[in-house]
Formats: C-alpha cells, sequence, structure tokens
C-alpha cells in the first residue's frame, strides 16, 4: 500500500464520516401549573437541569413559568418537565403589542400575566366584535332613514 493507497483510504474515511449538525442556543419558556413550594421548585430544577444540553433553569414561582437555556430540542424538555407529574404546556403568552387583534376572545386570559395575552394565529376570526354592524349602519351618516337625534 503506497501513497496513493493510503491517500484514497483516507479521503473514503472522511465521505463516509456523518457530520452532526450542532444545535442553536436555544430559550425554551414552559407554564407549570402548581408550583406551590420551594420544594416543587427545587424538583423541576432539578430535573429539567439533568436533560442534555441544559446550561441554566429559571423557576418563576409568581407566574407559574420556568424558563430553560441550552442546546435543547423543546419537545425533550417538555417530557422531561411532564415526567414531575405536573400539567406542562409551552408558554402560551405574548405581549398584547404583538397580537393583530388583543381582545377577540381566543386572546383574551383572565389568568394571563400583566400587559399579555394568548398567543392567537393571525388567521382567528375578527368577526366577534362587540358593536354589531346593524348598528352602525342604523346611526350613519349616509343612512337617510337614520335617526333623526343625530
Amino acid at each position: 500500500m503506497g501513497v496513493e493507497g493510503t491517500m484514497e483510504y483516507i479521503s473514503e474515511f472522511l465521505k463516509k464520516r456523518k457530520r452532526k449538525k450542532k444545535k442553536q442556543m436555544q430559550t425554551v419558556a414552559l407554564r407549570v401549573a402548581r408550583i406551590d413550594c420551594e420544594g416543587c421548585e427545587r424538583r423541576i430544577k432539578h430535573i429539567l437541569s439533568g436533560v442534555k444540553g441544559v446550561k441554566s433553569v429559571d423557576v418563576d414561582v409568581k407566574l407559574q413559568k420556568v424558563t430553560v437555556m441550552g442546546y435543547v430540542d423543546p419537545k425533550k424538555v417538555l417530557e422531561a418537565a411532564k415526567s414531575t407529574k405536573k400539567k406542562v404546556e409551552l408558554w402560551p403568552y405574548v405581549p398584547y403589542t404583538m397580537v393583530a387583534n388583543p381582545y377577540i376572545s381566543q386572546a383574551y386570559d383572565k389568568k394571563a400575566p400583566p400587559n399579555m395575552v394568548r398567543k392567537v394565529p393571525d388567521t382567528a376570526s375578527v368577526n366577534e366584535t362587540t358593536v354589531d354592524d346593524s348598528y352602525t349602519i342604523m346611526f350613519s351618516d349616509e343612512n337617510p332613514n337614520s335617526c333623526f337625534i343625530m
């Protein structure tokens, strides 16, 4: 086996070797119901910090929010959080300035933190308004049969 054979072997070896994609740093926010005490907080931190790639875990007891930062897959973090036997979901709230129609019934939530609403898709129907169209037409300036009080 000469120089040619060695070079051929090395080039074949490098072609066969698969390159793994590096995961990007992500922030996963979860809503965990019933974080009542320091023990619950400590248990959640311990379980989530055991997930491969996690760099930090923050628990906000007041908002019932857990933030996980690291090179992680959100599905794996969600599965690990569900092993705590608490109700867990991805953080559903966004600032109300980021939603096109924050006052429709799908977005408004009484349990949401201040200045936050549920994240709804842009395709949400806006036909649920508080003012009915027939009333706006009834008191319109273009309507000749409108109310005489106006």
